[in-house]
C-alpha cells in the first residue's frame, strides 16, 4: 500500500508541479499548470482523489474494489481511491500518471 511520503515524493517528481493547501490545511493538492491532478487529506490519508479520462474514471470503477467516484469532486472526472491495500502501489502510481498527463496536456 502506498505511503503518503510515497504519494508526496512522486508527485513533486513531475515536471512543473506545484502543491499548496488552497481549500484548508489539511487537503494537500498538487497542480500542473494551475489545474489540479491529484489531492489527498495529510492528517488522515486514507484516500487520494485523482482525475481520469470519463470512460477510463468507469472502467476503473468497475475493475477496482477501491476507486470510487470522486468525492467532493466532478463524478465524472475524477475518482476517489481508497487505500484499503486493494490496490497496488504500483496501480496507484500509474493512477497518478494519468492524472498527470491527462491534465498536463
Amino acid at each position: 500500500m502506498i505511503q503518503f511520503d510515497e504519494f508526496r515524493s512522486y508527485c513533486l517528481e513531475k515536471p512543473f508541479v506545484s502543491k499548496g493547501f488552497p481549500f484548508d490545511q489539511k487537503t494537500l493538492v498538487f497542480k500542473v499548470d494551475e489545474k489540479m491532478f491529484a489531492l489527498a487529506d495529510v492528517d488522515d490519508f486514507q484516500s487520494v482523489n485523482l482525475k481520469s479520462d470519463p470512460e477510463m474514471a468507469i472502467e476503473f470503477r468497475e475493475q477496482y474494489l477501491g476507486v470510487e467516484p470522486g468525492y467532493h469532486m466532478s463524478k465524472k472526472h475524477w475518482n476517489t481511491i481508497v487505500l484499503n491495500g486493494q490496490l497496488s502501489s504500483k496501480i496507484i502510481l500509474q493512477m497518478i500518471d494519468d492524472s498527470y498527463t491527462l491534465v498536463a496536456k
